[in-house]
C-alpha cells in the first residue's frame, strides 16, 4: 500500500487503537474487537509479549484495506525493520529517532514519532514525519494543540495518553488529524470483554466524526 494511502486511512477514521496485552491472544482479540468497531488501525506495542508473531498473525488474516497495523513503542530501527518485515505498515514510538525516520523512508512507510515540545515537533516534521504523535497527550491536554498551532499551523498532530470520551471531541476541534486511544478502550479486554472493547470502538469513531461535522 502507497504511503499515502496508509497516512490517509488513518485521518479517515481518526482513531488509532493503541494495543498493550498481557498476552499475543488478548492482543489479537482486542485488534479484531476494534476492527469491529470501526477502528482500521491498530498499533501493536512491543510491550505485547511475542509482538512480532501478533504483527504477522494480524497480517496474514487480514488485508492492509480492511485493517492497518501498526508496531508500537519502537525505540530502533532494529525493531522498526523487524516489525516491518512482520508485515507492520506504519511504525510509532514514544520519541523521535532519526534512524528510525531514515528506515521508514526507505521501505516508504509513515513513521509517527512521539514528541512534546516544539523543537522535537520540528525535529520530526524536518526528517519528513507526516504526522506527529503528540505524547504524552495528557501532559497538557487539548488546549496545547492550539498552542502549538500557533507557531507550527502545517503539523499534523496525532495526541496518545489522556485521549477519553470525555474529551476527544475538544481534541479533534483544536486541530488534530487523529487519536491514539490506549486503555480508555481497551479496558474491558482485561475482563475478557471483548464485546466492550468493541462498543467503545464505535463510540469514540462516532465521536470523532461528529466533531469533525
Amino acid at each position: 500500500m502507497i504511503k499515502q494511502d496508509i497516512l490517509k486511512r488513518i485521518t479517515d477514521v481518526g482513531v488509532v487503537a493503541v494495543v498493550r496485552a498481557e498476552n499475543s491472544e488478548a492482543a489479537i482479540r482486542i485488534s479484531e474487537a476494534c476492527l469491529q468497531g470501526g477502528i482500521s488501525a491498530v498499533e501493536v506495542t512491543f510491550t505485547v509479549p511475542d509482538a512480532l508473531s501478533v504483527i504477522a498473525g494480524l497480517a496474514k488474516r487480514f488485508s492492509p484495506k480492511e485493517l492497518l497495523i501498526g508496531a508500537g513503542t519502537v525505540l530502533d530501527p532494529q525493531t522498526a525493520r523487524a516489525a516491518i518485515l512482520a508485515g507492520a505498515q506504519f511504525i510509532v514510538g514514544p520519541n523521535f529517532d532519526p534512524e528510525v525516520a531514515r528506515l521508514c523512508h526507505r521501505y516508504q512507510l509513515p513513521y509517527l514519532p512521539g514528541c512534546l515540545t516544539v523543537t522535537e515537533i520540528v525535529h520530526a516534521m524536518e526528517a519528513g514525519c507526516d504526522i506527529v504523535k503528540l505524547f504524552p497527550g495528557n501532559a497538557f491536554g487539548p488546549s496545547y494543540v492550539k498552542a502549538l498551532k500557533g507557531p507550527l499551523p502545517q503539523v499534523n498532530l496525532m495526541p496518545t495518553g489522556g485521549v477519553n470520551l470525555e474529551n476527544v471531541a475538544e481534541w479533534i476541534k483544536d486541530g488534530v488529524v487523529a487519536v491514539g486511544i490506549g486503555g480508555e478502550l481497551t479496558a474491558p479486554a482485561k475482563k475478557g470483554d471483548y464485546a466492550g472493547v468493541t462498543r467503545l470502538a464505535e463510540q469514540f469513531v462516532a465521536a470523532v466524526a461528529a466533531a469533525r461535522q
